[in-house]
């Protein structure tokens, strides 16, 4: 039988982004990749955030996201917001430092929102990581469609915690068939991880609209980690300020790339939807 036989979770969400807050801290259990995709089928998440003891002193926990497909993600700034919502009061403080298999993220209450540092991002094509070199990647040679006439093309490519390809759009970002065209870009050879795809309109200096493909849970009503990826591509280019406005179908993020260290800051809300609690019979076929 499953570890995680009755054991409670909270189902949350960070302006859309579904997410399930696991507390594993007691270190009783390490959840399998069959685990996670067990959950998913009873009840669906975009992102599973599972709480273990901290490994490093000075940090509050240590932090594993998994996909709905039970592959892993190497940051998600909704599902931190709502780790913080849950994790806080329990750890009697305004401020967390989490540590992901990656990196160090640190969150903080920002009035009835949290306020997470994405860490700085990264933009050489092998840290993105792309499979061929690129001199350029705030618009590399690359484009979906027709030779002929392509639908996408140029987009910019970050790293932050997750890699990400943002495709610029003249039009609502809606008008595209993202769910046909995100899996074919997301399993593209020149992306060998594997890449999150977003479709991006600039509407002023400092607003963006904005669609994402998430590599391993499909369409996603938001995703954090995208936000502030395109955010830090839209400044690149000139198009926007480092203060913007990102408009993702659940809602808005306030994402700042902050000039003094070059760290990305994404400020949101986020919302408990209901408690439940696992039982033995979701991971019957989990071995």
């Amino acid at each position: 039988m499953s570890g995680l036989a009755n054991r409670p979770y909270l189902k949350m969400n960070g302006i859309g982004n579904e997410i399930i807050v696991l507390d594993l801290t007691d270190g009783s259990h390490a959840v399998t990749p069959a685990e996670a995709r067990a959950i998913a089928a009873r009840e669906p998440f975009d992102q599973l955030m599972v709480l273990y003891p901290p490994q490093k002193a000075e940090t509050d926990a240590f932090m594993r996201i998994f996909n709905t497909d039970g592959s892993q993600s190497g940051a998600c700034g909704n599902g931190t917001r709502c780790v913080s919502w849950y994790f806080m009061p329990l750890a009697g403080k305004d401020r967390l430092l989490l540590q992901t298999p990656t990196s160090l993220v640190e969150s903080r209450r920002a009035g009835q929102g949290f306020t997470v540092d994405m860490g700085p991002p990264a933009f050489e094509w092998q840290q993105i990581p792309l499979a061929r070199d690129t001199d350029d990647t705030k618009a590399i040679d690359f484009s979906f469609g027709p030779v002929d006439a392509p639908i996408l093309q140029a987009p910019s490519v970050v790293n932050l915690g997750n890699p990400h390809v943002v495709f610029w759009v003249d039009s609502d970002p809606t008008d595209y068939d993202l769910g046909t065209i995100g899996p074919q870009i997301e399993h593209d050879p020149l992306f060998p991880e594997r890449v999150n795809v977003s479709l991006a309109q600039v509407r002023s200096r400092d607003h963006i609209v904005l669609r994402v493909w998430e590599r391993g849970a499909g369409l996603t009503r938001a995703c954090g980690s995208a936000a502030c990826a395109t955010a830090v591509a839209a400044v690149r280019l000139g198009r926007t300020e480092r203060k913007v406005r990102v408009t993702l179908p659940g809602g808005d993020l306030l994402i700042e790339w902050r000039e003094s260290d070059g760290h990305v800051l994404m400020t949101g809300s986020v919302e408990l939807e209901h408690e439940g609690r696992f039982t033995a019979d979701w991971f019957a076929h989990a071995a």
